[in-house]
């Protein structure tokens, strides 16, 4: 007697319709995501691809052409050896600055946000009038003062200048920040024994460190790329800042050079790219947590 035995036909389930449906939706998405990639991503790599290329291969070459040799450096050094005076005088004049907009600002928020006094609504509005008033229009008063002052031959007027433009909207963001900190924080300070100043240092800048690390990051950005304010004051070629010095970057006889041109450019990006890739982190927790209110 012979037994029959039925094997199971396993078919390969049809595909989800809504899926593919989906799929087809995230064409637009995926589409304008690339173009957008290529847009960011195309002057960026045209520019690194210019720092290796000669004055001959700029002049006889199409502009899209890739340099002849990828290991010809004499672009960054000749570059360098220029660039050097002007990065050094960048970070004379925005470090400093930058530092006095982070503590003054902060200490300025922290008074009109936690400490109670009468007529503080009155001066944070005049903070925040500093952010209306366009800058062009105090170039020309700021450098009469500082002619008369005997500091156009220095690097003060352009400290003096970014502190004062940068504090406005620093103070209005601390503001923000310490809105959202429990106000049972400070008191409890209080009761302690704690002074206002006490509790600023040990309690409320600490607690506005991510907060503080995010306004440093946009006001470093801000003060970095100035061009117009450095442009106004820097009346000497050794007191040229980068984006000055980017701007009259000439060779001899005042023939512009692009290679070295094109290397300065990449060194300055790449310095401005690397800060940004290592606190990137903490400018997101910094922006969380000025959105919410405690």
């Amino acid at each position: 007697m012979t037994t029959l035995t039925h094997t199971p036909v396993t078919t390969a389930a049809p595909a989800r319709p809504g899926r593919a449906r989906r799929r087809v939706r995230r064409i637009p998405l995926y589409a304008g995501v690339t173009v957008l990639l290529v847009v960011m991503v195309y002057p960026l790599l045209w520019l690194l691809l210019g720092s290796f290329k000669t004055q001959d291969e700029f002049l006889n070459n199409p502009t899209w052409s890739l340099p002849d040799s990828f290991t010809n450096f004499s672009n960054y050094t000749e570059a360098w050896s220029s660039i050097a005076l002007y990065l050094r005088n960048s970070v004379l004049a925005v470090f400093p600055a930058l530092a006095l907009v982070v503590v003054l600002g902060t200490a300025a928020g922290y008074a009109l946000e936690v400490m109670v006094f009468r007529g503080r609504g009155g001066v944070l509005l005049l903070f925040l009038a500093g952010i209306m008033i366009p800058g062009q229009m105090i170039l020309l008063p700021l450098f009469t003062v500082y002619f008369k002052l005997h500091l156009t031959s220095t690097l003060w007027p352009l400290i003096i200048t970014y502190t004062a433009i940068g504090l406005p909207l620093t103070v209005f963001m601390m503001a923000t920040y310490f809105r959202s900190i429990p106000r049972e924080v400070f008191e409890a300070s209080t009761l302690d024994g704690a002074s206002a100043i006490r509790s600023f240092w040990s309690i409320g800048f600490p607690m506005m460190r991510n907060a503080v690390f995010t306004i440093a990051l946009v006001q470093f950005f801000f003060l970095w790329n100035d061009l117009l304010i450095a442009l106004t004051f820097t009346t000497q070629d050794y007191l040229r800042t980068v984006q000055v010095g980017l701007l009259n970057f000439t060779g001899q006889f005042g023939a512009v050079d692009y290679g070295p041109t094109f290397a300065a450019i990449c060194i300055n990006m790449f310095i401005v790219l690397v800060l940004y890739i290592f606190l990137n982190q903490r400018v997101m927790r910094g922006l969380a947590a000025g959105a919410v209110k405690g």
